[in-house]
């Protein structure tokens, strides 16, 4: 195959394949928080199924930080030419939990197609993942010009404990010129984007103490402020009028590619009517390219404990989503620094930096140029880059155990997946697109088209 057209078509003669295979996978309820027995069960199912690609397939474990023995993943090898360039094809074959089986209109483990899209736990996160990879597999056939590794693990939705251990005990079996992780969103359906850049993620406990002991609020109030006013205060200056951080040295950026309109957005994220959007630039950028913060716990007196008594000290939990190019422990520590300076009143304030995940920012190189081509190629629309608000750990992991790999990060999710919540769906079309992308992708790095 050299023309763009054949590819489409090698796709389209293999897609209900695909479909199917992805009905089966979604059968299978590995839910890695529940039931390790479901999650083999589904690694060995896909070992079978890559083994029928003529790779050579293993299922394997490490262990985690702790200890304890990690979820089995796939590995599926095909080494075409010992000199050509290899490729990694990351995926992930757990899922997250159905939830309350009656906010589903479809059973969840029951793959259902309706209206161009197949509903169920995982049909898009990640099955379709798994799908694009044995579907751009399948497409090529005996005509795959690079070396493939798949590797599909089977931990991703509780944190991926095992998998730095993973990649540094299956280095060897895992080194690529170039890995794909097919796990992230495209902008919208019918529109392909590249994945460039993901929010790192720090979190601290902050502790606001005021006085040794609980007052009388009528005895004492007025000259003393409780600890939790004094907390919410010491909140606000974190805060510019605008809503955008006034922490110093947390970087970021206002633009980005693509315009994500206000009124969009606001029903996107089904935030009331009179809510007005917080921060300054691109909507996109704000999202994506800029630190955010927010409380995501606070130990305080509950109104059924409520009394007339002055607060004495206070701790919450904060969460900054440091912005993509950034270290997140200097930007922790940055937060750190500005919180103790600024303590309202004198009030004594402790912070303890609890993680720090890193950001991630992809380099231009002739991969990243190539795999736009593809999706452009294979959707007839210019590829555009994206942002992640949210971090993906393992994506640092391995720039750091690979650095001489190319990373691309592309996805078959779009805004009505429904990911981890009721109703999660895949919209065929993209996946589709996503399976010929990727196969006219191996191709142009293997020179064949």
């Amino acid at each position: 195959m050299s023309d763009i057209s054949e590819y489409k078509a090698a796709t389209n003669r293999i897609f209900d394949d695909v479909k199917n295979e992805l009905t089966k996978l979604v059968a299978i309820p590995s839910v890695s928080s529940a039931s390790r027995t479901e999650v083999e069960k589904s690694a060995g199912h896909l070992a079978q199924l890559f083994s029928n690609l003529g790779m050579e397939t293993e299922v394997k474990t490490a262990p985690t930080p702790t200890g304890e023995e990690g979820m089995p993943a796939v590995i599926a090898r095909k080494i075409v030419d010992p000199q050509a360039k290899t490729v990694l094809l990351y995926a992930h074959h757990d899922v997250q939990p159905a939830g309350p089986v009656e906010r589903w209109n479809t059973e969840p483990f029951v793959a259902t197609e309706k209206n161009g899209r197949l509903y169920g736990r995982g049909t898009s996160d990640d099955g379709a993942g798994v799908m694009v990879h044995y579907g751009a597999l399948l497409a090529l056939g005996d005509k795959c010009p690079v070396n493939v590794t798949c590797f599909i693990e089977g931990e991703e939705e509780i944190g991926s404990p095992s998998f730095r251990n993973f990649i540094e005990k299956y280095r060897e079996d895992l080194a690529a010129d170039a890995i794909i992780v097919c796990d992230s969103d495209n902008w919208r359906v019918g529109e392909p984007a590249l994945t460039a850049t993901l929010r790192g993620v720090a979190s601290m406990d902050v502790k606001v103490k005021v006085m040794n002991t609980a007052l009388h609020s009528g005895a004492f109030g007025g000259p003393v402020l409780d600890a939790v006013t004094v907390a919410s205060l010491l909140l606000a200056k974190c805060f510019n009028p605008d809503g955008s951080l006034a922490v110093p040295g947390l970087g970021g950026s206002t633009s980005a590619d693509v315009h994500y309109p206000e009124e969009l957005f606001k029903a996107d994220a089904q935030v009331v009517e009179s809510f007005e959007l917080a921060g300054k630039g691109d909507v996109a950028a704000r999202l994506w390219n800029q630190p955010a913060l927010c409380v995501i716990g606070w130990d305080q007196r509950s109104r059924a404990e409520s009394a007339n008594a002055l607060v004495p000290e206070t701790c919450l939990r904060l969460s900054l989503r440091t912005a993509p190019g950034t270290d997140s422990a200097e930007c922790a520590q940055a937060l750190s620094t500005f919180l103790k300076e600024n303590a309202p009143f004198g009030a004594e304030v402790e912070t303890e930096i609890l993680e720090c995940g890193p950001s991630y920012q992809a380099q231009s190189s002739e991969a990243e140029k190539d795999m736009k081509w593809a999706l452009s190629a294979a959707w007839d629309k210019d590829a555009v880059d994206i942002g992640c608000g949210g971090a993906i750990p393992m994506t640092a992991d391995l720039a750091q155990v690979f650095p001489q790999a190319d990373i691309l990060i592309t996805g078959v999710e779009d805004p009505a997946t429904n990911a981890h919540s009721e109703n999660e769906s895949q919209d065929l079309g993209d996946l589709k697109n996503a399976i010929t992308a990727e196969a006219l992708f191996l191709a142009r790095l293997g020179g064949r088209v």
